[in-house]
């Protein structure tokens, strides 16, 4: 897809509303980074990294200054809980594509429960708490994949078993083909396989690329643990 038609171009700090450097999440190094240089975006971009390192901050910001509710759903979802995101939202600037979709959907594993509840309230989706967590996960992303633009995902693996994981990266891979952007923050491997992706690697160093799928560190320490589970699992004893 051309830049010019994507949903999300670009995302830098607005020069309007700075945020203090000082300030949580800035003080992450993958923060200062993007509020520093901004941040290109292609079609598919996959965020990886250890706990903490921003990759769920840097998603949910995104859903925020897009648009987006920032405990999932839709651009024109209402509900919420309890506000725990950040402030980064409201510091960033995005790049538009001229004439791109307008249209998003935000997916975290950390708020679905919510969302489905909020789902069943207004009649979409189904009676989703009456299915397995992974599957109603599924049967959402499927039935509004009808939403072409910017696909935003956060530890969509929480909720998945390998070949859900396989099956979501199907979806996943519809979408693209269908002209939507796709931007998702993962541990696991089999998503990071994303084909066409942009990999992202985020942690104190800040956000660097990696040109390989094999070079991902997240890669290369599952091959390690599973050529050799013992080395890992010798020090419980």
């Amino acid at each position: 897809m051309e830049g010019t038609l994507l949903p999300l171009r670009e995302v830098r700090m607005h020069p309007s509303a700075p945020m203090d450097l000082e300030e949580w999440p800035a003080t992450l190094a993958p923060i200062r980074q993007l509020l520093a240089e901004g941040l290109q975006l292609g079609q598919i971009t996959v965020l990886t990294g250890e706990n903490g390192a921003g990759k769920s901050t840097v998603v949910e910001a995104l859903a925020g200054a897009f648009g987006m509710n920032a405990e999932g759903g839709g651009t024109g979802a209402m509900h919420s809980t309890r506000i725990t995101e950040s402030p980064l939202a409201d510091h960033l600037q995005l790049v538009r594509g001229a004439g791109a979709s307008k249209k998003g959907f935000f997916l975290r594993a950390e708020t679905a429960h919510s969302l489905f509840t909020y789902y069943e309230e207004i009649g979409v989706g189904g009676m989703m708490h009456e299915r397995s967590h992974g599957e109603s996960f599924l049967a959402l992303v499927e039935e509004r994949s009808r939403i072409r633009g910017l696909w935003l995902l956060d530890e969509p693996e929480s909720a998945l078993s390998l070949s859900g994981c396989l099956a979501l990266l199907g979806l996943l891979n519809d979408l693209a083909a269908g002209g939507s952007q796709i931007i998702l923050s993962t541990h696991s491997p089999i998503l990071a396989a994303l084909p066409g992706a942009r990999l992202l690697e985020l942690g104190d160093w800040g956000i660097r690329e990696v040109a390989e799928y094999d070079d991902l560190d997240l890669v290369r320490t599952w091959r390690t643990f599973l050529d050799s589970p013992q080395r890992f699992l010798r020090h419980l004893d």
